[in-house]
């Protein structure tokens, strides 16, 4: 039987000189079987496991145009993202319609810092576009590849799908929630819009959130320059350093988190500080995660379908890959949760 190429990985060139049979046969005994004979690609597949050849899977798939597998484009480093436990939920919900559809799941986060550049080398059918602005270079490139989208988290765009909930209304309604019961000087820990913030305003989520929170204030005779704003990344970390330095100044009432875990931030430096949550401070948050129900003290929050997002967003996909009717942009409701967070002020 003749030999592959020393050191190197066998090839179905070898495959098909050791069985004396052309590279098409060989082709064929992978992926068209039914169109040699029965003997003859049992002969093939012998040979190719006695010198232990196998196909390029995702190769041929390229070549056919399709690797059943869908993308979730990030806008931030795998670590940051892993951090939020946000994101385990949502993918969470990605990956029950992966495995209900047969579809295996590719995570894009930004290469070399820019998530333009990570669109090409995601061999995917489609992505998840997660948190990115609509009239960004990424959406044009995905539009000029031709490469079915949905858009999570982000501004309505018109020429894809997008799957969001309604912040907006969440938002209000928690900061209702606290001035209902009697607290003016308020403090809000969002998540960082960027540096691009100063020139083009707030987006997406955020500027939804801010806007809600803003027309409750209004409905008490206040605004957004009676509270405190801070800005940072959404980490526990940061959602504890932010309140340990509004503590050391004009101590609010009430912080309202635009996120559990910048919530959970809060509390422990309130407790780190023998401040207490809520009987001096009250505590909101935004998501429901989990760990919220049994977090002490239990966390007041905004609660978003996350999984539901994800599986909804997921379907969409996969419907624009497979050539099915368009969904329209889908808003999914938010419910306010009370629990021991949040008090009546001293």
């Amino acid at each position: 039987m003749p030999s592959r190429r020393a050191g190197g990985k066998p090839t179905s060139s070898d495959v098909a000189a050791a069985a004396g049979v052309s590279r098409s046969a060989v082709s064929f005994a992978f992926n068209n079987p039914h169109r040699i004979s029965a003997a003859t690609r049992d002969r093939i597949l012998a040979v190719a496991e006695e010198i232990g050849y196998t196909p390029n899977t995702l190769a041929r798939m390229l070549q056919a145009g399709t690797t059943n597998s869908l993308g979730v484009l990030l806008p931030q480093r795998l670590a940051r993202i892993l951090e939020n436990p946000y994101y385990a939920r949502f993918l969470m919900g990605v990956g029950q319609i992966c495995d209900q559809e047969g579809y295996t799941l590719l995570l894009s986060p930004p290469l070399q810092d820019s998530v333009l550049k990570a669109i090409p080398y995601a061999a995917v059918d489609g992505f998840v576009v997660c948190g990115l602005e609509t009239d960004r270079g990424e959406v044009a490139e995905l539009e000029r590849r031709g490469i079915p989208f949905v858009l999570i988290d982000s501004d309505r765009y018109e020429g894809a799908p997008s799957v969001d909930v309604d912040d907006h209304a969440g938002a209000r309604e928690v900061t209702r929630h606290l001035l209902e019961l009697g607290h003016r000087r308020l403090a809000v820990l969002s998540m960082d819009p960027g540096p691009d913030a100063a020139e083009r305003g707030y987006r997406g989520p955020l500027a939804r959130r801010l806007a809600g929170i803003a027309e409750a204030l209004a409905g008490a005779g206040l605004s957004m320059a009676d509270v405190t704003l801070a800005e940072v990344p959404v980490t526990r970390t940061d959602g504890y350093r932010a309140t340990r330095r509004m503590m050391e100044q004009d101590r609010p009432t009430a912080i309202l988190a635009l996120s559990d875990v910048l919530a959970y931030g809060a509390v422990d430096a309130c407790q780190e500080l023998g401040i207490d949550v809520p009987g001096r401070v009250s505590v909101t948050g935004f998501d429901d995660l989990a760990e919220s129900a049994w977090f002490r003290p239990r966390l007041t929050t905004v609660r978003q379908p996350i999984v539901t997002k994800g599986r909804t967003a997921a379907g969409f996909l996969i419907s624009a890959i497979r050539g099915e009717d368009q969904h329209p942009h889908q808003v999914l409701g938010t419910s306010l949760v009370v629990r021991d967070s949040t008090a009546a002020p001293m």
